[in-house]
């Protein structure tokens, strides 16, 4: 189970210094920590018009996110609150109140369309909060919505004759919601109620024309509808007396207008229930350590005058994700080897079957951490690390196999050594004496467990380093005669010859593995890379089926509006025809009866 993050109060998470956006790195650090995957909620608006407050109350806290009760600008840059989700089990809320737009003593816009586009990009929920109604001021404040293309790329390299496709941004914009404070119109349209969410679809309707002035009027309402296809409206009463609105994260709810506090819980259980988990491309789930990514992309990017660009942040994150997978897998590889192998190994196979297996389960952990790896770029690294593990593995073991063949030479061999020194064999029949001791001690020496693999190339080297002194022995030999003397030696060089054409055949084998085991190695690798480009070629095309199915049901929308228009204009037409036959009618029949 992951750690929960519960900060007692917010933190600024992006500081907005003489018009700068700078990152907080203690923010930065509180995100590095969560490990559960996040749901975002940003909110926006004009300053001075309560986002504070129902950012509080998300948070399940009377305060925290400061309030302002004069005129002045209270929250600057943008603020972050990490709370257990409470209706998601292993989720974090991350709540993100933004510095108010509109905010006079800026001077400018440019920093509000960046606060602004940064709320979008960070969030899986964007809460827009605006004063009154919807009407064409508020849309007119809702500019920034507009300006979205213009302040945010979806790709890094978009084709410079065509324009961005709207489908693309709305492939990883979050979720809208519109909350109307101080609202005090009856929700009704043509005298019958509607909802909070029929109004807000009837206050986005487009104007027909093609005018500058009709242009203007559609701009912002075509922008909200093709970035946003999921919306959700909220209105809220007048929470309390003017008067008593300075006080009003110090007031109980009995203090507040019941209308009022029924409608911040509906909001708050809306937030709570349909507020998605940040999902980037590819239905990758952001945890904290990927938003505080995201962050400092995107930070990074205005700063150096260019615009946040959503690949770029999905590459970044990659880069440092992969990483860290190969690190893993290099980790598990290391455990797992250091777990079964015991140098030296009693053949090279050996070694290489527990090598295999380790590899197969280090690259089930990088591709279960990796995300993103555009040309399999990191799993190849990772496969030649591996490589280099299983050579300096091999390299490890031929060396603990020399060390201790040596050691066991020295061991058995070294009373045979004395006893040479000593003369016991300089003597008639020495020479036959000597090579049954020699015998039995290769014996003994065979007998011997876990030499590895340089058992008999340390041997035959030992022995042929005491060449000349089994010919001196053989020389002072008297007794034997001359064709003994030749028939042993015949029989040692033959000897010798098999023990070399032994170790010959045995470095083939070697060889022969080490080639075997090559080709195990990318065949396994090769099947692991087929099977993950396939699974990416499935999520690519269930991408492409989503958005092109929010294109149609958006083209389809628009269609049933554009006829439920013209049917409307229809059946008035023929009213008018009605009300002009009746009267036509009334004045035959006055005529007819005076006559």
């Amino acid at each position: 189970m992951a750690p929960e993050i519960n900060l007692p109060g917010p933190v600024s998470l992006i500081d907005n210094t003489k018009g700068q956006l700078v990152v907080n790195p203690e923010a930065l650090k509180i995100l590095s920590a969560i490990t559960q995957p996040v749901v975002v909620v940003a909110i926006v608006g004009l300053y001075r018009t309560g986002k504070s407050y129902l950012m509080n109350k998300l948070a399940g806290k009377k305060n925290g996110f400061s309030l302002g009760s004069t005129v002045r600008s209270h929250t600057k840059g943008i603020w972050m609150w990490c709370v257990p989700h409470p209706k998601k089990p292993e989720h974090t809320l991350v709540l993100l109140d933004t510095e108010g737009l509109g905010d006079i003593e800026k001077g400018d816009n440019e920093n509000d369309s960046w606060i602004f586009a940064l709320a979008v990009l960070l969030s899986s929920t964007f809460v827009y909060n605006s004063m009154g109604t919807i009407n064409q001021q508020a849309m007119d404040q809702l500019h920034y919505v507009t300006e979205l293309t213009h302040r945010i790329r979806s790709k890094s390299s978009p084709d410079e004759n065509e324009n961005e496709d709207s489908a693309d941004f709305v492939s990883f914009f979050p979720d809208f919601v519109w909350t109307l404070r101080d609202f005090s119109l009856d929700l009704e349209a043509d005298g019958q109620p509607i909802t909070a969410d029929e109004y807000l679809e009837y206050s986005l309707k487009l104007t027909q024309g093609t005018s500058e002035k009709d242009k203007n009027f559609n701009q912002p309402r075509l922008c909200i509808r093709k970035f946003f296809p999921k919306k959700k409206c909220f209105v809220f009463d007048h929470p309390v007396h003017c008067k008593k609105l300075a006080q009003l994260e110090k007031l109980h709810d009995e203090e507040l207008d019941p209308e009022f506090v029924q409608q911040v819980a509906d909001f708050c259980s809306y937030i709570f229930s349909n507020s998605k988990t940040k999902t980037l491309s590819g239905g990758i789930k952001v945890n904290g350590p990927r938003l505080e990514s995201l962050v400092l992309t995107y930070i990074d990017a205005i700063s150096s005058g260019d615009l946040p660009c959503m690949e770029n942040a999905i590459l970044a994150l990659a880069q440092i994700e992969n990483s860290v997978a190969v690190q893993k897998a290099i980790a598990h590889y290391d455990q797992q080897m250091g777990q079964k192998v015991q140098l030296p190994t009693e053949t090279l196979q050996e070694l290489l079957d527990m090598h295999r297996v380790s590899e197969r389960e280090a690259t089930e952990v990088f591709m279960k951490n990796s995300f993103k790896d555009v040309d399999h770029l990191f799993q190849k690294k990772l496969a030649v690390q591996l490589v280099k593990k299983r050579d300096d593995f091999c390299k490890q073991n031929q060396e603990a196999s020399s060390d201790r063949c040596s050691a066991l030479l020295q061991d058995i061999f070294s009373p045979l050594e004395e006893e040479v020194k000593m003369g016991i064999y300089s003597k008639p029949g020495g020479y036959r004496l000597f090579i049954q001791k020699l015998q039995d001690l290769k014996k003994k020496y065979h007998e011997e467990p876990r030499k590895g693999i340089q058992a008999e190339e340390i041997l035959q080297t030992y022995l042929k380093s005491k060449e000349s002194v089994t010919d001196a022995i053989l020389q002072t030999d008297k007794i034997l005669t001359k064709k003994e003397k030749e028939i042993e030696v015949e029989h040692a060089k033959a000897e010798s010859a098999q023990a070399s054409a032994k170790m010959v055949e045995e470095m083939q084998i070697k060889y022969q593995q080490m080639m075997e085991e090559k080709e195990k190695s990318y065949q396994e690798h090769v099947k692991q890379l087929t099977e993950k480009i396939e699974r990416e070629r499935a999520q690519l095309l269930e991408e492409q089926e989503r958005t092109l199915t929010s294109k149609l049901q958006e083209q389809a929308r628009l269609l049933k509006e554009r006829c439920q228009g013209e049917s409307t204009q229809l059946q008035n037409e023929i009213q008018k025809l009605q009300k002009t036959l009746e009267k036509k009618t009334k004045r035959y029949m006055s005529h007819k009866l005076k006559i």
